[in-house]
């Protein structure tokens, strides 16, 4: 049975922050879906173990051990993960901005530096003087990633049928010409409408929702070749090749041991 949170929607720094960077982190024993809520701080989400799924609107972000994600104070967002994942979180006070992000949601390198500086906070008996340093490494490290496993959700009533049957099948193979022909219109048509409602291609679109599963079942496990057959891939080189076109990574870089 999935498990559903309901946290509050509070203001960008309307409570006061006892705390500089504060660290948290949980492995759900369950699915477990976070209802939309925001913070008064800045969060920094990212995982030690698995996938999990971090939505801004219409935008919908995988979130890794290598690819954390930004969330800055009284952004409305809501999430999701899988039993057994281990999800991870930095909590920044409202005036702990890294100089480096935008004032919006960011892909963010989970660098091997990064992940030390983030569990050196944890550590017990840490001193003043060196948590002050270290918290300031942590604020220079944060850099956005020009690589993400995002996906702009289209959101009008003639495109979700084909959002729709492809979120909950990415392997599905109809075509866009396929796809023009059930909504009774041109191939040209979709086309238009795909650019408009999510920035890119019918193609690029499928390939982001592909990449999006298939990072997922890849951190539960699965084998390259079952995941390529899965989200609607002829081989397993087939899959390697979109996924790196997507991506800028390898399906390895995912792959759970």
């Amino acid at each position: 049975m999935r498990e559903v949170r309901t946290l509050p929607v509070v203001a960008a720094g309307a409570v006061e922050t006892p705390f500089g960077i504060h660290g948290y982190d949980e492995v759900v024993t369950r699915d477990t879906t976070w209802g939309e809520h925001s913070h008064a701080f800045h969060e920094l989400l990212w995982n030690g173990r698995g996938a999990s799924t971090a939505v801004v609107g219409a935008r919908v972000w995988t979130i890794t051990p290598s690819l954390g994600l930004w969330m800055p104070a009284g952004t409305l967002h809501s999430g999701s993960a899988v039993a057994g994942t281990w999800f991870r979180a930095g909590f920044f006070g409202f005036d702990r901005t890294p100089p480096s992000v935008p004032d919006v949601p960011v892909t963010v390198e989970i660098t091997p530096l990064l992940r030390l500086l983030l569990e050196r906070l944890g550590e017990p008996g840490l001193s003043d003087a060196s948590r002050a340093t270290t918290e300031a490494m942590v604020l220079d490290a944060i850099e956005p990633s020009p690589r993400e496993l995002l996906v702009q959700a289209p959101t009008s009533a003639f495109l979700r049928p084909v959002a729709e049957a492809l979120r909950a099948d990415p392997g599905d193979r109809r075509t866009l010409a396929d796809w023009a022909a059930e909504l009774g219109v041109s191939a040209r048509t979709v086309t238009r409408a795909f650019n408009a409602e999510t920035g890119t291609s019918f193609a690029r679109w499928v390939a982001a929702v592909r990449a999006q599963h298939a990072v997922a079942l890849l951190a539960l496990g699965w084998d390259v070749e079952a995941v390529a057959e899965e989200v609607g891939y002829g081989s397993a080189s087939a899959f390697g090749a979109a996924f790196r076109r997507t991506t800028g990574l390898t399906p390895g870089t995912f792959r759970s041991s």
